[in-house]
């Protein structure tokens, strides 16, 4: 059988020890060469991909749960996707939409638009990454209020580049040795109903992960009518998918329109379909000023898209820009990117997760290092705890059982201290999920 072939039926195969002797070749080489501060967490060295199937260099094929950390959103090297970058590249690279037109700028614009939440005209700015998305969503926000300060989360991850990294608090390693940030951001605990960080049960909490705002931070260190901008993930993405409640996002907004304050939805990693809908802003009636996107919106071409009220994008020519922003290779193939998700693969997000969600539901109760699992559509997380009372993160355990779903075929990453993310492509089958649900449940047994 060829590898294309083994490679539709969709499951792993297996040829020589991981890593393989070519793979230890590029893995010598690597070391040599490339930075450090890249965190890896197996030793895969991939060779090609093709659906939810990546092939390493030495011939073995793994099931992708991980999809570019929840990139490939149509699967590795979907054909449609393909065929576009093909026909964009022998026509034209780039240009720089900095200082010139591209149809395509307008035509990913028109086809998001009437995606958006909430009735407002929005208008869109293109970058490179999740991150210049955060970064254009602080300028846009302090330009177009006047305001210079933020509010954003414990947990949060929004990005690498200094402003987007003064907004992150998720490890202390992402900010060690960076300092000073930028000044002017408030953290406050997220809602995670699992780990309470005021010790109340959910039906007594009376939502004061957002009432903190006016009750505490307010009063004593940050001025309201200072405040630009609320940074939030609709679900925390790198501390472990967390799912707040919807009485979490209708307490923020009220508090936000009290005061002037914009909401920007960093929808990088929860957007572009992985929830089952388009914007995880949808399953809890949060309609934000500003959406930030990257990730999944181009099925693994570079693309970050802000989004915005119309009425607050004031800004004027120079104020903000980039030279490969909107760069006509990635338009084209988000163009196909949205499609393929509006025709098929969101209602496949949404079906094939809630029966996974179903089959994974009673795994608290007869596993015992599974404490909580939790997500929407296919984005799913899976804590790890060594005790159900205690709640103690089983970490080293987590990194074990990543480890051994590696040497079994399956691609799966850690989020948070001790949570395991399941992000796959948004193409999987039943039969694939149920072969990745195998595999983690006899590692936690």
């Amino acid at each position: 059988m060829s590898h294309t072939a083994i490679m539709e039926t969709g499951l792993p195969l297996l040829k020589t020890e991981l890593p393989g002797p070519r793979a230890k070749e590029i893995l010598e080489l690597d070391a040599r060469y490339v930075s450090p501060s890249y965190s890896r967490p197996f030793p895969l060295v991939v060779a090609s991909g093709r659906g939810a199937i990546v092939e390493d260099v030495d011939g073995n094929q793994f099931l992708d749960f991980s999809a570019g950390i929840a990139v490939v959103s149509t699967g590795h090297c979907h054909p449609a996707v393909v065929e576009a970058i093909q026909r964009q590249a022998a026509e034209l690279i780039h240009m720089s939409g900095t200082d010139f037109y591209y149809p395509s700028m307008v035509r990913l614009a028109e086809k998001l638009a009437p995606l958006m939440p909430g009735p407002a005209p929005k208008k869109f700015y293109y970058g490179n990454s999740g991150t210049e998305a955060v970064e254009a969503a602080m300028k846009l926000s302090r330009y177009s209020t006047g305001r210079d300060k933020f509010i954003a989360f414990f947990g949060a991850f929004h990005g690498r580049t200094l402003g987007a990294l003064s907004l992150t608090a998720s490890k202390p390693v992402q900010r060690r040795g960076f300092g000073p940030l930028l000044p002017g951001v408030f953290h406050i605990p997220y809602p995670n109903c699992y780990r309470c960080p005021y010790n109340l049960a959910p039906k007594s909490c009376s939502m004061e992960c957002a009432r903190v705002i006016e009750d505490r931070l307010f009063k004593t260190t940050l001025p309201a009518e200072e405040t630009a901008a609320i940074f939030v993930e609709p679900i925390q993405g790198e501390s472990g998918y967390v799912v707040p409640r919807k009485e979490f996002f209708d307490e923020l907004q009220a508090i936000a329109r009290r005061h002037g304050i914009l909401i920007v939805a960093d929808e990088v990693q929860s957007g572009c379909g992985r929830t089952g809908k388009m914007w995880a802003s949808e399953h809890f009636g949060l309609v934000p000023d500003i959406i930030t996107m990257a990730k999944g919106i181009a099925s693994g071409m570079p693309l970050g898209v802000m989004a915005a009220d119309a009425s607050l994008m004031t800004w004027g020519p120079g104020s903000h820009a980039s030279t490969f922003g909107g760069n006509p290779v990635s338009l084209a193939a988000a163009l196909v990117t949205v499609e393929l998700l509006q025709t098929a693969l969101i209602e496949n997000a949404a079906s094939v997760g809630a029966y996974m969600l179903e089959r994974m539901a009673d795994w608290p109760r007869r596993l015992r290092l599974a404490g909580d699992v939790r997500g929407k559509g296919l984005m799913i997380g899976i804590e790890l705890v060594r005790d159900k009372e205690t709640r103690e993160p089983a970490k080293q355990e987590r990194d074990r059982l990543v480890e051994e779903a590696f040497r079994r075929g399956l691609l799966v990453l850690g989020a948070g201290e001790s949570s395991i993310r399941l992000s796959p492509p948004l193409i999987i089958t039943r039969d694939q999920a149920d072969f990745a649900l195998d595999v983690l449940e006899d590692c936690l047994r």
